[in-house]
């Protein structure tokens, strides 16, 4: 009888120890929020992509955690769903918890977007005053043409112009340091509408501060991706209020201070262009390391002046063209197609 009594004191404290470890166990098993993260899950570090970046990555396989001793399927219990925790709320499912090892082909590969490159069209312009530059040095040869406008061309249908050859196109913006081309604005928008590659140009005028030039042309240019490098205009005017003849030194000097401002401001080494007589006089072998726009209206450039390296060359003052009413300038690029879209390709980002 002691012993039965002993035996029932024991039952009794062993199952009230029973309920306080139930209790116990509901409470740590009971949702909450939890900070806790696994290796599984990276917290990104940068911006989130591009959608153009995501939907490629969507296509990828999605890495999962590696293990380095696989648990065998059996001995991994399936976790079901739960309801959830307001009424009306749906089930919220819990992600399968079974550890996978990631093998490489299943490693996500990111590819890399594709150059869009933009239609180059044929040149269909025609000359008032046509010039035989002779069968293999004319600008016919030559796979890339644009056009350069000002004020003077009026309303340009900037639409059809690009269908008649004009792949790009350099446009008046300033001249001086107050004057701004009152037709810029509307063309340099409607340019790019159409497809062209655009540029911006400034004519240099030889009595105004040069840093006060550049100062001017920042403030009206945009700088903006995918735009071709700005250009100084310096040749002899004799219509400008401007009659003074500066030396050459001079002449080079204030050159390099505005072109050093240019390529400050929009990352790009300004095209000069100039013409046959200012060239002769100033810019002979000076500035070996900035590319050229040359006029040379008679003969290639290659015999006006010779052993410049260009990379554009105006070919004609008296172009007609769809698109633009009276006579444009016509230019081309010094190279093939491939070169053409090389040559840009660094003008996008």
């Amino acid at each position: 009888m002691r012993f039965t009594t002993v035996s029932a004191i024991l039952l009794a404290c062993a199952a009230l120890a029973s309920c306080a470890s139930s209790s116990g166990m509901d409470e740590v098993l009971s949702p909450g929020p939890s900070s806790e993260t696994t290796s599984s899950i990276t917290r990104p570090n940068s911006p989130v992509p591009s959608a153009s970046i995501k939907s490629e990555l969507r296509e990828a396989p999605a890495p999962q955690m590696a293990m380095t001793m696989p648990v065998p399927e059996a001995s991994i219990p399936e976790v079901e769903s739960f309801a959830g925790s307001e009424p009306g709320m749906p089930a919220m499912p819990l992600p399968a918890m079974k550890p996978a090892i990631l093998t490489p082909a299943e490693k996500p590969v990111i590819r890399k977007a594709a150059i869009v490159r933009g239609d180059v069209y044929a040149r269909r312009f025609r000359d008032a005053k046509p010039i035989n530059f002779g069968r293999t040095t004319s600008p016919r040869q030559l796979a890339v043409h644009g056009v350069d406008v000002s004020r003077w061309q009026g309303d340009i249908d900037w639409a059809r112009l690009r269908t008649q050859g004009a792949n790009f196109a350099y446009i008046k913006a300033t001249d001086g340091g107050d004057h701004l081309d009152p037709m810029f604005k509307k063309n340099w928008r409607e340019a790019n509408e159409a497809g062209l590659r655009r540029g911006a140009y400034h004519f240099f005028y030889w009595c105004r501060v040069a840093s006060e030039q550049a100062d001017w042309f920042i403030r009206n240019v945009p700088k903006v991706p995918g735009a071709l490098p700005p250009v100084i205009d310096v040749e002899y005017n004799g219509e400008s209020s401007c009659k003074r003849r500066l030396s050459r030194e001079k002449v080079l000097e204030k050159m390099q201070v505005f072109m050093d401002k240019l390529e400050r401001h929009y990352g790009q080494r300004p095209i000069i262009y100039t013409a046959p007589d200012f060239y002769r006089d100033n810019l002979r072998g000076a500035f070996l390391d900035y590319p050229f726009w040359l006029r040379a209206v008679a003969q290639h450039p290659s015999k006006v002046y010779p052993g410049r390296k260009w990379v554009f060359w105006q070919y004609s003052g008296s172009g007609l063209s769809h698109g633009v009413a009276g006579k444009i300038d016509l230019n081309a690029f010094h190279g093939s197609e491939d070169d053409w879209h090389d040559w840009v390709a660094d003008k996008s980002s």
